[in-house]
């Protein structure tokens, strides 16, 4: 039928709307995918709500399969992040094996090194077995900044404006970041405990399921804090700076190179308010747990005793989530 036939009778044109959608909807870059996904699942959310529910009820329910539909957004935008982060991670094998390599030097070398020097009756295990939970958290700490170094950089790049013309929350882009460099970190730090071995522990699966679960925890709570920092800097060089200036205080105020009853009295002061301190301690608190013969000598201490170890897990899971509210709501605001 022509169509000078179907406006004499009346019928309408087909303008084939669905691929016009499906085109706009089916972007396969996980970078792009962020703005382009929610607008083909919007029109096909008013499209299903028109048609599943006419008459009366198609007034109440279409707000509950908005809030589906706007939930499924938010849930892709985080992947789509996710997934940038782990084809970084993929792409950059270079960078990624020399990151590893580092804590790896520092474990071998210079834990071997010292592990002579440094009698085991000091510190109730062998000076390698002392430095693993240390290590670890070396491991997830870079990673774990650098996606407060990305947030900038994606600012200074005017690709994090491209992400906020997205359909999606900007507490929603700000998860996702969060999470993949969660992810990364976690996994990078997850690398390092096949050396668990060299160091005299066992390849026990529950000594390395809780070491694992104390990595994520301290992978969330340093991306976190590097979030809070970078939503309020748009310099990476004063970020860095910053970083340089904080950081490795604060890993050496941890326990994880050497103990923290050594340290000056106004140095307890500091390390008991800092986070990687409580990191250090339950990754070497979750070894004594599965390897009693390992206990090493006590970090954190409060009132002369060391904290409840279910204690030490909720500051670190606290300190993370009321740092990335702060950092949640700094992002909030405009441009």
């Amino acid at each position: 039928m022509t169509t000078a036939s179907r406006k004499a009778s009346g019928e309408p044109e087909n303008t084939n709307e669905a691929d016009v959608h499906g085109g706009t909807g089916g972007s396969s870059s996980p970078d792009r995918g962020v703005s382009t996904a929610g607008a083909g699942s919007s029109d096909r959310a008013g499209g299903t709500g028109s048609t599943q529910h006419p008459g009366g009820a198609g007034e109440a329910n279409p707000s509950r399969d908005e809030r589906h539909f706007r939930l499924r957004h938010e849930l892709r935008a985080v992947h789509a992040l996710i997934h940038r982060d782990l084809l970084r991670l993929a792409g950059y094998r270079t960078q990624t094996a020399l990151m590893l390599l580092q804590p790896a030097l520092y474990l071998l070398i210079l834990g071997g090194g010292l592990a002579a020097l440094i009698p085991r009756s000091q510190l109730g295990v062998g000076y390698q077995t002392y430095l693993f939970p240390g290590i670890l958290m070396m491991t997830v700490q870079t990673p774990a900044i650098m996606v407060g170094v990305r947030l900038i950089t994606d600012r200074q790049s005017g690709y994090l404006r491209e992400l906020l013309m997205a359909p999606v929350h900007r507490t929603t882009l700000l998860l996702g970041n969060c999470a993949g460099g969660t992810l990364v970190a976690t996994v990078q730090g997850a690398v390092l405990l096949g050396l668990a071995g060299a160091v005299g522990l066992p390849y026990d699966p529950l000594l390395l399921a809780l070491l694992l679960a104390a990595m994520i925890l301290a992978s969330f709570t340093i991306t976190a804090l590097a979030l809070a920092l970078a939503v309020s800097l748009r310099r990476p060089d004063l970020f860095h700076t910053l970083l340089g200036l904080v950081m490795m205080p604060l890993l050496f105020l941890s326990g994880g190179f050497f103990p923290l009853s050594s340290l000056p009295g106004w140095a307890h002061t500091l390390a008991a308010a800092n986070p990687l301190a409580y990191a250090v301690d339950l990754l070497r608190r979750c070894i004594a747990l599965r390897v009693p013969d390992q206990a090493s000598v006590s970090g954190i201490e409060w009132a002369g005793g060391p904290p409840p170890l279910l204690v030490e897990a909720a500051l670190l899971l606290v300190t993370g989530i009321l740092a990335l509210l702060w950092a949640a709501r700094r992002f909030s605001r405009p441009e």
